[in-house]
């Protein structure tokens, strides 16, 4: 089952953000473009990479109004341990979500019941509160940052520009494709 136009469920949790703890709801995702990027657990191996990846990358999404929300299923206590003791993690300035009850995660489809963890997803989710593009990947496989930010711009050219679509690879000054009517039905 999909979960594209999914709306995301109401939820309230404390996050580790610029050195603080901060309670963050669903009020505070809505009305900006954000990514929600699960991962199994802090103190890991492949986490911290991807973690960083991010956090290079982070002005970037800045720019394009896109808030990034990692989450795991570790308390915020643990997302400052693994800061304080990691300087891979000190670099991150984005909210670290923590989910000790699985609630978030359930709400995403990317619980692991039986290891209370979650699976490796990515998740843009635009001003509604909807989900409009994700992907769910092996706990021992990476993702990438630079294509994550690139799946944002195109959504929010599409949502901008609704009549157009991007093609494989689009970026931003690139040309676009614009279905005629004869085609939709092939599509």
């Amino acid at each position: 089952m999909s979960l594209i136009g999914k709306e995301i469920g109401d939820f309230k949790t404390w996050a580790f953000v610029n050195n603080d703890f901060k309670e963050i709801a669903r009020k505070d995702v809505v009305a900006q473009w954000s990514v929600f990027f699960f991962y199994p657990a802090d103190f890991t191996f492949v986490c911290p990479t991807e973690l960083e990846d991010l956090a290079n990358k982070y002005e970037d999404f800045k720019k394009i109004n896109c808030e990034i929300y990692s989450v795991s299923c570790d308390t915020h206590f643990v997302h400052k341990a693994w800061h304080d003791a990691s300087d891979t993690i000190k670099k991150i300035k984005y909210p670290m979500l923590a989910d000790p009850t699985g609630a978030i995660a359930r709400d995403f489809q990317v619980m692991i019941e039986s290891d209370g963890m979650a699976e490796r997803g990515s998740f843009i989710i635009n001003p509604a509160g909807k989900i409009v593009a994700y992907e769910v990947i092996a706990g021992n496989v990476g993702r990438n940052a630079d294509e994550l930010y690139r799946r944002v711009l195109a959504s929010q050219f599409v949502a901008e520009h609704g009549d157009e679509v991007c093609p494989a690879k689009w970026q931003p000054g690139e040309k676009t494709l614009k279905p005629s009517l004869d085609l939709v039905g092939l599509l």
